[in-house]
């Protein structure tokens, strides 16, 4: 390329950076944020930006957030926005659904003022009500769309008696109610909870870890502190540090409740708040927190090379989440069990319920696991009717997967190495070297290294292809095998599930190629009776039932009643656990010490 043409190019970049306004070195961004009406859901803002050169301002509202698949269009929440300057109104004109345009030539502040409403309870969307404010950035922030890179300050003017805030956002100053983001990719990734929740502390390996925890529980203080502690030893010691200096664990606790949401330096978590003294309901709660944690490294930071910097206009498309999710729903359980807070015959109990879980799906029989990955923005986010019959977890799928090369590599490799490594060298390679994500092929490429071994076949098989998982294959590197209770069964069914926790029995799922599928019976359908019997619970369908029998369903389908001829075909669930094999060698038993952290 000649001079003339690179000095052209220069002035035409300099020129468009003045006109489209690149942030200024001393533009300031300074959010507002009180609750007037909490007890109605909303939260109130008054963002204000100063020190713009530029003649027009884009004001976004992210429409998904990162670690939640999904177009989740927040900015339907947003009421009432005003743009002011110099004390006078300024038009926002809205260009699309979630951008609004300022003319801001000749002006170098602006205040916008709106209101959020905030009733939707997930750890991935915000919540107010008069006892507290859980903040999910993503959906409360509106950002100038040229300047993610610039910092911002939060003030907080609580509720009434609120009197906490818990975030990984720093204070300014020491006061608990400012908080400083040093750019908008934090702020996105720092939910905010406001209230006045239980907090408790720790340190585990040179961090500070606080706890907060929302809507009460019969927890024990002491014992999380202890086994939380326990649980970020394990999962440091794979990776060799913690990238954190502090972390945060916002725990909301309800009725019923579960999930959670990874970020860069915190989780927000859903728990049951009478399920801490029962050992399942405690060790439940252990394995969620394992898994949120361990994603500060997996997915925050190696990550699949699209998720990140986020473009927060639009899907981020990759065919890697059974890494990212279903690596880390692997760990969260073998992390646990290696704290020793699982028992060994917990742990294979817990897998077990895994392989139950994919193995009595239909939609392992039609949907690849890199499929659900990439399709997870239209399909695992929103699931129907027939969702079993058509998709797979990549949480699921991918935590056998992650099994099945943990037992190989360790097997292969009599013990000297194990899908630790792998995790350890990607991290080291991608995010600490490279400081960049990976792809398909890197990641597959590192497996390789440490299996010893061509994986083509493997990703044929069980990542792109939908060949039926030979788990005895795997599971017998470490002298176990999977045992089938149902195998010598004959039980009939119709293949349905009906709506739980009403007295009537309408039909929610029909599974494919059962009974109810082949002859007819449809979501939706009342079943009022069999063979001209009234029935009014779903386990007493069948009673008195074989297979083959020929039987009348009697349904009411839009109003109308109609009789339904249905042949009784038998079940095919499957309900396997994990046994040893009777005469495991030696090797085998030193595979099975290393996986399962023996003493």
């Amino acid at each position: 390329m000649k001079k003339n043409k690179l000095s052209i190019i220069f002035s035409l970049i300099l020129l468009l950076m003045a006109t489209t306004g690149m942030a200024a070195d001393n533009t300031q961004i300074t959010y507002n944020i009180s609750f007037p009406e909490a007890q109605a859901h909303y939260a109130d803002i008054e963002l204000k930006i100063t020190g713009l050169k530029q003649d027009e301002l884009e004001l976004k509202m992210p429409v998904w957030t990162p670690g939640s698949y999904l177009i989740r269009e927040f900015e339907r929440n947003i009421e009432s926005l005003r743009a002011s300057a110099n004390n006078k109104p300024l038009a926002a004109v809205k260009t699309r659904k979630n951008i609004w345009k300022l003319h801001t030539a000749g002006i170098d502040a602006v205040t916008v003022k709106y209101r959020v409403y905030a009733f939707e309870i997930s750890v991935r969307t915000s919540f107010i009500d008069a006892t507290h404010a859980f903040l999910s950035s993503p959906d409360m922030f509106l950002y100038p769309g040229n300047m993610l890179h610039a910092p911002a300050t939060i003030h907080i003017k609580p509720y009434k008696e609120w009197n906490a805030v818990s975030t990984s956002l720093e204070k300014v100053n020491g006061d608990t109610f400012t908080r400083y983001s040093p750019d908008f990719d934090i702020l996105f990734d720092s939910p905010i909870e406001i209230g006045n929740q239980d907090i408790f502390n720790f340190d585990a390996d040179g961090v500070h870890y606080e706890v907060c925890m929302q809507g009460g529980g019969n927890y024990d203080k002491e014992r999380l502190k202890n086994d939380l502690a326990k649980i970020v030893a394990e999962e440091v010691a794979i990776y060799g540090e913690n990238p954190n200096k502090h972390y945060t664990f916002i725990v909301h606790n309800a009725l019923k409740s579960g999930g959670g949401l990874e970020h860069l330096s915190s989780t927000t978590l859903g728990a049951s708040r009478d399920a801490y003294a029962t050992d399942r309901g405690y060790q439940n709660f252990l394995s969620l927190a394992a898994h949120e944690h361990f994603h500060l490294w997996n997915v925050k930071r190696l990550r699949p090379i699209v998720l990140g910097p986020f473009d927060y206009d639009n899907e981020a498309y990759t065919t890697n989440l059974w890494i990212a999710e279903g690596f880390t729903a692997y760990y969260q359980d073998i992390i646990v069990r290696r704290t020793q807070l699982y028992t060994p015959e917990n742990y294979l109990g817990v897998l077990a319920e895994d392989i139950n879980l994919l193995e009595n799906s239909e939609g392992a029989k039609v949907q690849t696991l890199s499929e659900a990955s990439y399709d997870a923005w239209i399909k695992a986010y929103r699931p129907n009717e027939n969702s079993g019959n058509s998709t797979i977890s990549y949480y699921t799928k991918g935590s056998i997967i992650a099994l099945l090369l943990d037992l190989e590599i360790i097997n292969d490799s009599k013990g000297q190495y194990s899908l630790d490594d792998v995790m350890k060298y990607m991290y080291n390679e991608y995010y600490k070297i490279k400081k960049r994500g990976y792809t398909d092929a890197e990641f597959k490429a590192g497996l390789e290294k440490f299996a010893n071994k061509n994986l083509d076949d493997f990703y044929a098989q069980y990542i792109n292809g939908l060949t039926p998982v030979n788990y005895n294959h795997y599971l017998g590197f470490a002298g176990y095998k999977l045992t089938d209770e149902l195998a010598d069964t004959n039980e009939p069914t119709l293949g349905i599930t009906t709506v739980p926790n009403i007295p009537r029995l309408f039909v929610a799922t029909v599974t494919r190629n059962s009974a109810a599928w082949k002859d007819g019976i449809n979501v939706n359908d009342e079943i009022i009776a069999i063979n001209d019997e009234p029935v009014t619970e779903a386990g007493k369908l069948l009673t008195g039932k074989k297979v083959g029998d020929k039987i009348k369903v009697t349904v009411i389908r839009d109003g109308l009643s109609m009789d339904i001829p249905v042949t009784l075909l038998k079940s095919n669930k499957v309900k396997y656990k994990i046994e040893e094999l009777p005469d495991a060698g030696a090797q085998q038993l030193a595979v099975r010490k290393k996986w399962l952290t023996l003493k």
